[in-house]
């Protein structure tokens, strides 16, 4: 029996699949995992110190607390968040942004928290893939929370290595070099 509301089974239907789309989007998990960018500035990848790029509103610095934010979200900490669910391979776009943030684009700087490790371009870029838990109130930490590794989400590029794709896609490198 279809449920009338708004006018009508159209209207019903559409109050149905509203409420599961808010249901699913405003619940809340104690985990959450989230890829985190990391650049350095060394010139051996291998012996790299790496320093993870923080966004406006997203799990990264285990100190900072959550952001309330609701009902609208930052853009780009969305599609990160969403993106930790898949692969690189089935978010090309994270290529795209991993090339721009290599490039020092300054337009996708300005999508992101304050990163001083941006001043200079940095030469590498690896994304980690993270599993994150809130941590219990009154710890004696000052974490909010805590993170494990899941392992290696995208793998060490510096900014040659990705130019083909980058022609390839027709994706264009704006931004200021420095």
């Amino acid at each position: 029996m279809a449920t009338v509301v708004g006018g009508g089974i159209v209207g019903g239907t559409v109050a149905v699949v509203l409420f599961l789309f808010v249901r699913a989007l405003c619940s809340v998990t104690k985990e959450r995992t989230e890829v985190v960018v990391q650049v350095s500035h060394d010139y051996n990848r291998h012996t790299a110190s790496w320093t993870d790029l923080e966004f406006k509103c997203k799990p990264g610095d285990v100190t900072r607390r959550p952001c309330l934010i609701s009902p609208y979200h930052y853009r780009l900490d969305w599609l990160m968040w969403f993106a930790a669910f898949q692969n690189y391979q089935q978010n090309p776009w994270l290529i795209h942004l991993g090339a721009k943030i290599l490039a020092g684009d300054r337009g996708v700087e300005e999508l992101m928290a304050d990163n001083p490790v941006l001043e200079k371009r940095p030469r590498w870029l690896r994304m980690q893939h993270y599993s994150y838990d809130y941590t219990a109130a009154f710890n004696g930490t000052s974490n909010w929370w805590s993170r494990r590794l899941i392992g290696e989400y995208f793998p060490t590029v510096q900014l040659s290595d990705l130019e083909q794709i980058v022609r390839q896609q027709g994706w264009r490198l704006s931004g200021k070099r420095r």
